[in-house]
């Protein structure tokens, strides 16, 4: 092994030389041609058609796992918690698997082509069956409401048609309407569609949208009225998503947890795709994580061949995180993971494009630890850093600082190709990120030496872009379903929520007098206050329900 000669001369810079020389582990020829071709072969098979995109909770997630599950098998590194597959269930927004009928007169409407449920709607008690005409508002029967009031709403893409239908049906409700069909009246250069993701909040009465040639063929022509037979089931849309973990344990007191997520977005049907095409098309996503995972595979191998001893490793490839990092918070919460067993988390996702000529690396969470300073002063030696000293991030990481847990994120950047079909495995920068790996190994092995690292928190905003005149300072957490109210996946320091003793995992269901039922009513019932204000929160704790004092 190569050994540099400051470290022969002084001993005591041993420990943070050692950090800048084990970047040369792979320095000889043929160790970076075998790392090399390895991560072309990883990435290029999980990158490839036959996966189908990797979205979560498919055939070509599975696919995806038994492959990293065969390789970890490969490196004789044991399953975690005796098995690789770590499965998890989630909520993610809402289908019509139930029972979904429209009739008019004697004709059987075709779902999603003549018509939806709302996701907001409520779903009927019992099937209804009324005569219907769009002037016939009686008490009791199904109302028939134009959606547009006129064609300057149709034209607009960015009309809120959820707000427009959530507003009348709720008028509705109050003059005694049983349900609602809004049609499309001038035929909307932007039609409305099925949004299973809808933040709107629950109608109280079923309701749905009939297409503009639907209502002409069954509805317009009849001037004496139609008879309407509806049913309307909407529930929660339930999956289960399969995390990838192998452990080294040594038998030490904190364990370093190292992950990348490997799912993405299969055919973009999900809508983070930014691609325009109307041809479908597989979101390989060899950058967008196949890099990442890719990246911890190799760093797997390199810290059981180095036989790192002083913490236990464990490696996580998450699924579920283009979803809302539903793989992340799962593992997190399932194995009580938190500062009193977790040294340290380092994440990597999008590591596959380091631009040669700009050096461009970002290094998220390095305000996270005091720890990270010396991690960055090697960091500059090399590469042209970008630092981000918030814990929150668009990735798994953070479901581990809202633990208490340090952490590091590597980041080479957003690209032209991202989330599109062609981020592909014949776009990545293999040497680029090769010396990425290094480094982070460096990392690991310099802090194997050094003790548990201490966490300090880092501020952040509350909500996304969204402004208010206050804040409460919590991090939502936006995939939520199980009932009324926002669940808070974090507290900011210093901000009020923290200061009246709000804590994450609490779930919020009135701020003052305003219910909570959910993102949207939560940001309206923030938009009423203002700085100085007092109020109060009520939270459900477990089982309790609390009544905290809040000043903005």
């Amino acid at each position: 092994m190569y050994i540099c000669n400051y470290m022969k001369r002084r001993f005591f810079l041993f420990l943070f030389l050692s950090f800048y020389c084990t970047a040369t582990i792979s320095a000889q020829p043929e160790s970076d041609k075998k790392a090399l071709k390895q991560l072309k072969s990883d990435i290029e098979y999980l990158a490839s058609d036959a996966l189908e995109g990797r979205r979560t909770a498919t055939a070509g997630e599975a696919k995806a796992a038994d492959y990293i599950q065969k390789r970890y098998e490969a490196l004789k590194i044991p399953a975690y918690k005796n098995s690789y597959r770590q499965e998890f269930p989630f909520i993610y927004g809402k289908d019509t698997t139930g029972k979904n009928e429209l009739t008019i007169d004697d004709n059987k409407l075709i779902i999603f082509e003549d018509y939806f449920p709302l996701p907001f709607s409520a779903n009927t008690q019992k099937s209804l069956h009324t005569d219907v005409l769009p002037d016939m508002l009686e008490h009791g029967g199904i109302w028939l409401l134009p959606l547009y009031s006129d064609k300057t709403d149709a034209e607009n893409a960015h009309f809120d048609y959820e707000k427009t239908i959530k507003e009348k049906t709720d008028n509705a409700k109050k003059q005694g309407a049983a349900a609602v069909m809004f049609f499309d009246n001038v035929g909307s250069k932007y039609p409305a569609e099925y949004n299973r993701l809808s933040e709107t909040e629950p109608t109280t009465l079923p309701v749905i949208v009939l297409t503009y040639d639907a209502y002409n063929k069954y509805i317009k022509p009849h001037t004496e009225g139609v008879t309407v037979s509806l049913d309307v089931h909407i529930k929660k849309a339930e999956f289960t998503g399969t995390n990838v973990a192998a452990f080294i344990d040594n038998k030490a007191p904190y364990t370093v947890v190292i992950g990348a997520h490997y799912d993405h977005l299969g055919y973009g049907e999900d809508g983070g795709s930014t691609y325009r095409g109307k041809e479908k098309m597989v979101h390989n996503g060899a950058d967008d994580n196949a890099s990442g995972t890719a990246g911890l595979l190799q760093l797997a191998d390199w810290i059981h061949k180095k036989k790192l001893r002083n913490y236990n490793y464990l490696f996580i490839n998450f699924s579920g995180e283009e979803l809302g990092l539903f793989g992340s918070k799962a593992i997190v919460k399932q194995m009580n993971m938190d500062s009193t067993s977790v040294a340290y988390m380092i994440n990597m996702d999008m590591i596959g494009r380091l631009n040669d000529s700009t050096n461009a690396l970002t290094l998220g969470g390095v305000g996270t630890s005091p720890a990270w300073e010396k991690v960055v002063e090697e960091g500059k030696k090399k590469y042209h850093l970008a630092l981000d000293s918030s814990g929150v991030g668009p990735s798994d990481h953070t479901s581990f600082y809202h633990q208490g847990i340090p952490v590091l994120f590597f980041f080479t950047g957003i690209h032209h190709d991202y989330h599109k079909p062609s981020d592909d495995a014949d776009k990545i920068n293999y040497k680029g990120e090769l010396g990425i790996l290094k480094y982070a190994f460096g990392i690991v092995e310099w802090m194997d030496t050094r003790p548990k690292p201490k966490f300090t928190p880092t501020k952040q905003n509350s909500i996304g872009k969204v402004r208010f005149k206050v804040t409460l300072g919590i991090m939502p957490d936006y995939s939520y379903q199980e009932g009324d109210g926002i669940r808070v996946d974090g507290v900011s320091e210093d901000r009020p929520a923290i200061k009246a003793g709000i804590k994450a995992g609490d779930v919020i269901t009135k701020l003052g007098e305003n219910k909570v039922t959910g993102m949207q009513s939560y940001m309206e019932a923030l938009g009423k206050f203002n700085t100085g204000d007092k109020t109060t929160a009520t939270v459900k704790r477990g089982n309790k329900e609390l009544i905290l004092n809040v000043t903005f």
